[in-house]
C-alpha cells in the first residue's frame, strides 16, 4: 500500500477537498482523511499511479505539493537534516560574504555550487578565500541579525524526537552556525566545517577534511550503525547537489524548496509546504504536533 499527501503552504492554506476527492476518485484511493484543515489530507492507493508525475505538475501549478510514500515504513526514526536554505533561510557563507563586501561574487558561487555547476569543495575553498582578514565577531552578528528559521523546524524536531526519533543537523556550512542552530531548534548532534580563525580574524583557510557530499552519506552511515538503524529508518532532507547523496541512500529523502537538478532527482519534492510537511509526510496530524 501507498499513501498520497496533499499539501499546501501553512500561511496561505486553500487545500481544496474537490482536488483531494477527485483525486482519490481517480485512482480509487481510500477515503481521504484531513491531517490539517485546508492544508494537508491522505488517502491510501494499492499502488502507485502510472500518470503520478503528470498529475504531481497539474498540483504545482496549483501551488499544491503531492507526495506518494510507502505507507507501511513511512514512520521514520531519525532525522539527517542540511541546514543552509532548509533548517535556516538563509546560505550562511551568502550573509558572511556580504558581511566582508564580496557577497555578489560569493552568492554565484554558491548557486553555481548548490546546482551542482561546480565541484564542492573547489568552491568552498574559493568563498572562504574571498573572506580573508574578516573580524570573527561578524559571525555572531549575522547569526543574530542575518539567520532565520526555516517555519516548521522546532515543531518537526520537537514532534520526531518526542516519538523516539533522533535528530542530526550535518552542513557544508560552518560549526560556528551549526552549533547555535541546533542547540536552538534541538538537534542531538551537528557536523559542519571549520572556519579557521587567526589573532581574531578568518585566515581565509577551511579547516579539513572538508565536509561535503561524501561526508554526509558518511553521517548516515556512522549514526545508522551507533544507533542500530538502517537507511531505511531514516528521513534525510536538503535542497543543494551536495546533499543528494544522503537524500539517495536514506529512507525517505526530501528535496525541499531544492534547486530543480536537486528536485529532478527525488521523488519527495516538497515546493510550497514548509518543514511540517516532513511530519504530514510520515502520518502525523496537525493536532499531534509539539513545539
Amino acid at each position: 500500500m501507498f499513501t498520497v499527501v496533499l499539501l499546501t503552504s501553512p500561511e496561505t492554506g486553500g487545500l481544496e477537498p474537490s482536488l483531494v476527492e477527485s483525486l482519490r476518485n481517480a485512482w480509487g484511493g481510500g477515503d481521504a482523511i484531513w491531517l490539517a484543515p485546508d492544508e494537508a489530507a491522505e488517502f491510501t492507493v494499492a499502488e502507485i499511479p502510472a500518470n503520478r508525475w503528470e498529475v504531481w505538475e497539474s498540483c504545482q501549478a496549483m501551488q499544491v505539493d503531492l507526495v506518494i510514500v510507502p505507507t507501511a515504513t513511512r514512520r521514520k526514526k531519525m532525522l539527517l537534516a542540511d541546514m543552509d536554505s532548509t533548517m535556516i533561510q538563509q546560505e550562511c557563507i551568502d550573509e558572511l560574504a556580504d558581511e566582508a563586501g564580496v557577497g555578489e561574487r560569493v552568492k554565484d558561487i554558491t548557486a553555481r555550487a548548490m546546482n551542482g555547476e561546480l565541484d564542492f569543495d573547489g568552491a568552498l575553498r574559493e568563498r572562504v578565500g574571498l573572506m580573508k582578514g574578516l573580524d570573527a565577531s561578524v559571525i555572531d552578528k549575522v547569526l543574530d541579525e542575518r539567520i532565520s528559521f526555516m517555519p516548521g523546524g522546532k515543531a518537526l524536531l520537537a514532534t520526531m524526537k518526542a516519538n523516539g526519533g533522533h535528530a542530526a543537523l550535518v552542513s557544508g556550512g560552518f560549526t560556528a552556525f551549526t552549533a547555535k542552530v541546533a542547540a536552538a531548534l534541538g538537534f542531538d548532534e551537528n557536523r559542519a566545517n571549520t572556519l579557521l580563525i587567526e589573532d581574531g580574524v578568518l585566515t581565509g583557510e577551511v579547516g579539513m577534511p572538508i565536509l561535503g557530499k561524501q561526508a554526509k552519506v558518511d553521517a548516515l552511515e556512522e549514526i545508522t550503525a551507533r544507533l542500530g538503524l538502517t537507511d531505511a529508518d531514516v528521513l534525510a532532507v536538503g535542497d543543494g547537489a551536495n546533499d543528494l547523496g544522503m537524500l539517495g541512500r536514506a529512507g525517505m529523502g526530501v528535496a525541499l524548496h531544492a534547486k530543480p537538478s536537486v528536485a529532478a532527482q527525488c521523488d519527495v519534492r516538497v515546493n510550497f509546504a514548509d518543514l511540517t510537511a516532513l511530519l504530514y509526510v510520515q502520518g502525523y496530524a496537525k493536532d499531534e504536533f509539539l513545539s
